[in-house]
């Protein structure tokens, strides 16, 4: 084995050996198909400087010409590394996490309009990418929800030399439980909800819950922000308050909360109104997105904006205008024309809080799919919600990966039928989208589910082009071009 006690310089760090730099930190981690140690030896001949792994990592190495370090714990110790590596770039920022099962993504987009209506300059990471500001951040990292730690620290000391004062950041389950955010102390962090999600990962939903939980033991934040409406989020405001370690601020509908969510109102076509009432002052809240569940991520938004120092003024006016790709979008369509909405929503909460929302506009056709290679549990309460609240559920296909596409509709299919409703099976996703346009008429409203903001779609053996919004818009343009589009069949 390689001197361990050597003094060594190093100017970077990663853990893809086919990515190292000399001088750089190789980072030998387990993965699904093999240990990191295995690529040990092309890493070393690539220049890397040192190989920090594991214990059974240090068991596979054969002799290196480098230091090699063995930590009990890895994953925080590369955290620590990354950071120091990249100069601490979170200290500099101010540093605002989001978790929960739904409404992150939503939740982060939120706080960077608010944030932009103050003046700050902010950067967000997340499931739909990394941008500081309205500029987009090309990056060819690991493109999870969180990133990587070496990943992260890289994109926040980009973000950090760019000029940003803020970066919101989606923190998820899998990044807490892999320690992607050690070694960041955040000024805020939020929690909005639990349901059933990547129990294809956690033991269970318990296990699922106290991932989520992590981020807001001591020493984590300054400020705890939490919806205690959700059993789950109670139970955490009681462990902070517990703690007493960072400031809890509760976001709630009852009376005793810190800040009081009343009277929510939706406006048509797409959007709501409600009040926020905290230390005895009543504030009007506006948003341009639809749902009750897309205004309790405002109020907690809100509560995590003021907890940052945000003037509460330009956190409402930023509230008021904020967009956000791939949820709740409407696809503007030409002529007399059903109402076209495309959400993320993959999750049996999700489905029917997005469901709800557009059913009081019209009858509701959903077209919805499930992935694939992921929690197959979930599927037939996915396809329940979505039956229960549409006229019609049109079940097709999401990103099958590797599981062949008929087994994961027949699994959505038997929770739709088992919950009622007019349900139908069209194979293929393009097809699936065309038929729901079909059979809608001008007052219809079609919520295309489960993909959002995505542009491709991942089958066995390849990834294709695949946008739901411009799937949506080209067929209605050939329908419309055919004179195919029947408005009575939602009827019939």
């Amino acid at each position: 084995m390689g001197d361990t006690t050597a003094d060594v310089s190093l100017t970077g760090i990663t853990l893809d050996s086919r990515a190292v730099q000399p001088g750089w930190l190789y980072v030998a981690l387990p993965g699904t198909r093999a240990h990191g140690a295995q690529f040990a030896r092309s890493a070393v001949e690539s220049g890397a400087g040192a190989i920090l792994t594991d214990d059974e990592g240090l068991a596979l190495l054969r002799r290196e010409d480098v230091p090699v370090v063995a930590a009990a714990d890895v994953r925080r110790v590369m955290a620590v590394m990354a950071a120091r590596l990249f100069g601490e770039p979170a200290r500099g920022m101010t540093m605002l996490g989001v978790t929960g099962t739904n409404g992150k993504t939503t939740t982060v987009a939120l706080l960077q309009a608010g944030l932009a209506a103050a003046g700050v300059l902010c950067g967000t990471i997340g499931t739909i990418g990394f941008r500081l500001g309205d500029a987009e951040i090309p990056s060819t990292r690991s493109t999870v929800t969180t990133p990587e730690s070496p990943d992260l620290q890289a994109l926040l000391a980009v973000m950090s030399a760019r000029g940003a004062e803020a970066v919101a950041l989606e923190v998820s389950s899998h990044a807490l439980a892999l320690g992607r955010v050690e070694a960041i102390e955040f000024d805020v962090v939020g929690f909005l909800n639990l349901g059933r999600d990547h129990l294809d990962f956690h033991r269970d939903v318990d296990d699922y819950f106290e991932a989520k939980a992590a981020l807001f033991e001591p020493g984590r934040s300054k400020v705890s922000v939490i919806w205690v409406d959700d059993p789950r989020g109670k139970e955490l405001a009681d462990r902070v308050a517990g703690h007493g370690a960072s400031r809890l601020v509760t976001v709630g509908t009852a009376a005793g909360v810190d800040y009081r969510l009343e009277c929510y109102r939706p406006v048509d076509p797409l959007g709501g109104t409600a009040t926020v009432t905290r230390d005895g002052e009543t504030l009007d809240l506006t948003l341009s997105l639809p749902g009750e569940y897309n205004m309790i991520d405002a109020a907690v938004s809100l509560a995590m904006l003021e907890a940052a120092g945000t003037p509460t003024d330009a956190a409402l006016r930023g509230l008021r205008a904020a967009q956000v790709p791939g949820r709740m979008q409407r696809v503007p369509l030409d002529g007399p024309a059903p109402m076209v909405v495309v959400d993320f929503a993959h999750t049996p909460q999700a489905v029917s809080a997005a469901v709800e929302s557009l059913a009081v506009l019209g009858p509701v056709i959903t077209v919805l799919g499930c992935g694939g290679d992921r929690d197959a549990d979930k599927r037939p309460h996915m396809g329940a919600a979505a039956a229960r609240a549409s006229a019609l559920t049109i079940v097709t296909d999401d990103n099958p990966r590797s599981e062949p596409p008929e087994d994961i509709r027949a699994q959505t299919l038997a929770g739709a039928r088992a919950a009622g409703g007019d349900v139908v099976e069209v194979p293929g996703r393009r097809a699936a989208i065309e038929e729901a346009l079909r059979r809608a008429a001008p007052g219809t409203v079609v919520a295309i589910l489960g993909k959002g903001h995505e542009r491709g779609q991942i089958l066995a053996d390849r990834t294709v082009d695949f946008d739901d919004a411009q799937e949506a818009t080209h067929a209605w343009r050939r329908l419309t071009e055919e004179g195919t589009q029947d408005a009575a069949t939602l009827d019939e």
